[in-house]
């Protein structure tokens, strides 16, 4: 994962539950030792605010999220939501997968790398519903 640029913001809720599962206390999940380090240090500069405070354009825990792959102009839909929901064909994506942590607390329009199999990708979040 790497953020170009921009801070993290997240809802001091949604802070609290990632560091559970960063920590072990949340449901365990197969995601990498890279991503978990890379959620850590953005965790650490992450901008907390409370529920009322946060923009509604930043994505969350919930939000449906619209991005697109800059290489192929692929566009994607998807709902960010806790390991034990997700579902991916339902597009319920978990926020502790590569890219629901790459996702979370940034912002509609913003760019947006994250590893994938094949390399790292660039995308650009289109829209963001909460």
């Amino acid at each position: 994962m790497e953020k170009l640029k921009q801070q993290l913001i997240l809802t001091k809720d949604d802070y609290k539950l990632l560091k559970s599962y960063l920590s072990g206390r949340g449901q365990r999940t197969s995601f990498d030792r890279k991503n978990v380090e890379g959620l850590q240090v953005e965790l650490k500069k992450a901008k907390l605010v409370s529920s009322d405070e946060i923009p509604e354009n930043v994505v969350r825990l919930n939000s449906r999220v619209k991005i697109k792959a800059e290489s192929s102009d692929k566009i994607m839909e998807l709902k960010l939501v806790t390991p034990d929901k997700a579902d991916i064909k339902n597009r319920q994506v978990s926020v502790m997968s590569p890219v629901g942590t790459a996702l979370i607390g940034f912002r509609e329009g913003e760019k947006v790398k994250w590893q994938v199999p094949g390399g790292k990708t660039t995308f650009t979040i289109l829209e963001v519903v909460n």
